[in-house]
């Protein structure tokens, strides 16, 4: 599943465990409601497009006849999910079970639609004069303050130590450990793992921890929710002012200000800026690359002609590379080569890119706009021992591609379909051998797995060995057993209980 999707089953999972109070009071923001729209499965979207409009009541059986047999179980998702958020409401009767939405929801969604009463639920925008904050300016800042946590994070020469809020955050999510002997800061396994999400992905992993967090301290999440849907909401570039927002939202402005969401000139300013980060935060985009890349491209550049060109790595010839890296006049940053041979191009001179790349590859060489490295079973290894898994790393490689290695890929799937128009391949923009081969060295350490407990062994009679083993079994914590050789090993934590047992039933140590 690709990281996109996990971000929105996780955003959905969140707010499907809301009480239903709590859902009934998001849902009379018109802001909350839309974001809330985009994040639900396509189907889903159809539904209650075609109802909003609709007060009356509509038979679930109807529903089910507007989709092809093909997609029954995309139905079943989008309705368990409509479900979930209380958004469809069941009206009881004895013909056929009917379904209408959510009355709050479907006022508060169609005032987003048609400009109703929004009740400053998308920001009160200011008409200032001479405003000296450009759009390249909040690009520059907001990539600034996000670059500084990846930084940290990876621990680059670079790097900065963030706010506190932005530490406690880290530390909270596990993204993150402070050493308690030296009080430094340690990455984890799922740091690891986070620093080759997508941005949009990232941003929602710290939000999420946020959200819970801010359970803790006992802040109102409607309120807190209720900014962030419309932070995703906002017009990037205006400024907005302050005093239409709750004490909460006054002070999550200052975290989101650490995070790069928005910018305020100083911190008692009654103006604030949401940046092109908080436009990702409800984005249908799937293409938003991660990392330092990501960041030159899309904040510093149109957005969608960078995206548009943003493709997946792919095979070619050792004398290839640098012919492909001269026809690019406007390459994008950190975008990657493949060889079949498991050598790694990158065009980046970003420090933090390259620094995430040294967590799966062995660098060689440094020029001054490209890296070169190969893809080692040591590199690959000490990669997976980290936490990060071999699909995340072909997805990584996937995603910061070079442009020209999906038109290769391209056209040699329209000559196997001319060819053969029943072909059923998929596009291989990865040499096969390599996507292959980062796979078996993930089998290579799945294949022994280490677990701490006692072996119970030289049992009397089979009686003896089926009495204690049926009781490890029973209470959970038998791992491994061999009936014929009558020996069973159970986990540390369970032996204790495994030996009085034994002790009561069979009366001898």
């Amino acid at each position: 599943m690709s990281s996109h999707h996990l971000l929105r089953s996780s955003v959905n999972q969140y707010l499907e465990e809301l009480p239903q109070q709590i859902q009934s009071r998001l849902y009379e923001s018109p802001a909350t409601c839309l974001a809330i729209y985009r994040l639900l499965p396509q189907l889903a979207k159809f539904f209650i497009m075609s109802m909003v409009f609709n007060e009356n009541a509509i038979s679930l059986r109807d529903l089910d006849r507007w989709v092809k047999s093909s997609g029954k179980l995309q139905f079943q998702d989008a309705i368990k999910s409509m479900k979930s958020l209380h958004l469809l409401i069941p009206i009881k009767g004895n013909g056929p079970m009917l379904i209408n939405l959510n009355q709050t929801f479907r006022e508060s969604f169609k005032n987003a639609l048609t400009g109703g009463k929004v009740n400053n639920s998308f920001g009160i925008v200011m008409d200032l004069e001479n405003d000296v904050v450009s759009m390249d300016m909040l690009d520059k800042y907001s990539a600034d303050k996000w670059e500084t946590i990846l930084h940290f994070m990876v621990g680059t020469s670079l790097a900065h130590i963030p706010s506190q809020n932005v530490l406690n955050l880290l530390k909270h999510s596990k993204l993150m450990e402070e050493l308690t002997a030296t009080g430094e800061y340690k990455i984890t396994n799922d740091g690891f793992q986070f620093l080759l999400q997508e941005v949009n992905s990232q941003i929602w992993t710290l939000l999420l921890q946020y959200l819970k967090m801010t359970e803790m301290l006992q802040m109102d999440p409607v309120d807190v929710l209720n900014f962030i849907f419309m932070l995703g909401a906002l017009e990037f570039g205006k400024p907005y002012s302050t005093n239409g927002l709750s004490e909460t939202q006054k002070i999550m402005l200052q975290d989101m200000r650490d995070y790069g969401l928005v910018f305020q000139k100083n911190s008692n300013a009654n103006v604030f800026y949401p940046t092109r980060l908080a436009s990702m935060l409800t984005s249908d985009r799937k293409n938003i690359r991660g990392a330092s890349g990501a960041m030159d491209s899309v904040l510093k550049h149109n957005k969608e002609d960078s995206l548009s060109k943003g493709g997946t790595v792919g095979a070619t010839g050792d004398d290839n590379a640098d012919d492909i890296g001269s026809k690019e006049q406007n390459l994008p940053d950190g975008a990657l080569i493949v060889e079949t041979n498991f050598k790694l191009y990158s065009y980046s001179n970003s420090p933090l890119q390259i620094a995430i790349l040294s967590l799966f590859v062995h660098l060689k060489s440094r020029f001054s706009n490209m890296v070169t490295g190969q893809l080692t079973r040591e590199s690959i290894r000490m990669a997976l021992l980290n936490g990060i898994t071999a699909e995340q790393i072909i997805a990584y490689l996937e995603t910061h591609a070079h442009p020209q290695m999906r038109r290769l890929a391209e056209g040699q799937l329209e000559k196997k379909l001319e060819l053969d128009p029943n072909c059923k391949d998929s596009l291989q923009v990865l040499p096969p051998t390599v996507v292959d081969q980062i796979k078996l060295w993930q089998l290579e350490l799945d294949r022994i797995i280490s677990f701490e407990g006692s072996l119970y062994s030289d049992f009397e009679n089979h009686q003896e060995y089926g009495l204690l083993s049926s009781y490890a079994q029973d209470i959970g914590v038998l791992i491994w057993k061999d009936d014929r050789k009558k020996k069973f090993f159970v986990s540390k934590e369970g032996n204790s209980q495994v030996l009085d047992y034994a002790r009561r039933k069979l009366k001898k140590k």
